[in-house]
């Protein structure tokens, strides 16, 4: 017992020295902090300047992007425009409409033509173009193919008159509330002038496809160019022309109204409209063959009426 009595003095003393000499074990009033005052400010500014970095970079990006996306959209307008001018340049080089439908154009020129056609279609900047209101109006023909309503007219002309005495010198199409009139303006003898006027229904069948349905065709009674008529000739003119007004008013009217060729449940086509824009039209008929319009009168408003949308 007293052994034990005389130690408890030496463990006293040893814990008094590990309570002075730990810093966890002394009171709170004199403990020293894990974390010093100046380091734990120090943490939190990088913290900061962290996110600040982060969050502009971020905005940074989305500005770059944006700018790099507006020189990408101007660059394809451009490349639009530049195929436009290219496929246009290609029609005057391959002789024009009147080569076109006197078969002068030649294989190159075909190929060429086609080539641009297709470079032009695939920057085409409608996506719904059967029911865009840019559709309605006026369109000149510039080169069509085997199955259209050009070389139908052209086809009726020649097939009774020769080459020599009569040509298709215009043709164009007015496209209005889902209905066409096809012009083909015909000269004969460099003289006599008619026209040929088709008239067609037109349904819409989806976002690119239209079914086309003839209805009737109109040959105008001729008008003479008294100016052109050839010396030896006018004096045939004169007594025609007295003729003529000598007729019968029914007769004198039937065919001042020109002859009707009804064409109702004769013939209809279906095609897709592979391009449209304001100045340009391009349509393939079923078997692939492009036509391609160039606008006479200026586009209707894009708040006009569209064509009726198709049913699905």
């Amino acid at each position: 017992m007293a052994s034990i009595q005389g130690s408890l003095p030496a463990i006293s003393a040893i814990r008094s020295r590990r309570n002075s000499s730990s810093p966890f074990l002394s009171s709170p009033a004199t403990a020293t902090p894990l974390v010093s005052p100046a380091r734990s400010t120090e943490t939190h500014r990088k913290r900061y300047v962290c996110q600040s970095i982060g969050r502009r970079s971020f905005f940074r990006a989305m500005v770059q992007q944006a700018v790099q996306g507006a020189p990408a959209a101007y660059a394809k307008e451009m490349e639009r425009l530049s195929a436009k001018e290219s496929l246009l340049l290609a029609f005057k080089d391959s002789g024009g409409f009147e080569a076109l439908v006197t078969g002068k154009t030649t294989e190159i020129q075909r190929i060429d033509v086609n080539e641009r056609i297709t470079a032009l279609e695939r920057l085409n900047p409608t996506p719904r173009p059967t029911t865009s209101p840019f559709l309605e109006g006026r369109w000149n023909f510039e080169w069509f193919g085997s199955g259209s309503p050009g070389l139908f007219a052209a086809k009726f002309i020649f097939e009774r008159f020769p080459s020599t005495l009569a040509n298709l010198s215009k043709m164009d199409v007015a496209i209005k509330d889902g209905n066409a009139k096809i012009t083909a303006n015909l000269k004969l003898l460099n003289s006599i002038e008619s026209k040929l006027n088709l008239s067609t229904r037109l349904s819409v069948e989806g976002p690119l496809r239209m079914k086309e349905e003839y209805i009737e065709g109109i040959l105008e009674s001729p008008t003479v160019i008294e100016e052109t008529v050839p010396e030896q000739l006018r004096g045939a003119f004169g007594q025609a022309v007295n003729t003529m007004q000598q007729l019968p008013a029914p007769i004198r009217d039937a065919v001042a109204s020109g002859l009707t060729i009804p064409l109702s449940g004769t013939f209809q086509r279906l095609f897709m409209i592979s391009y449209l824009d304001d100045e340009i039209l391009i349509i393939r008929d079923a078997a692939g063959v492009p036509e391609v319009l160039t606008r006479l009168v200026a586009a209707p408003s894009s708040l006009g009426e569209p064509i009726t949308e198709y049913e699905s």
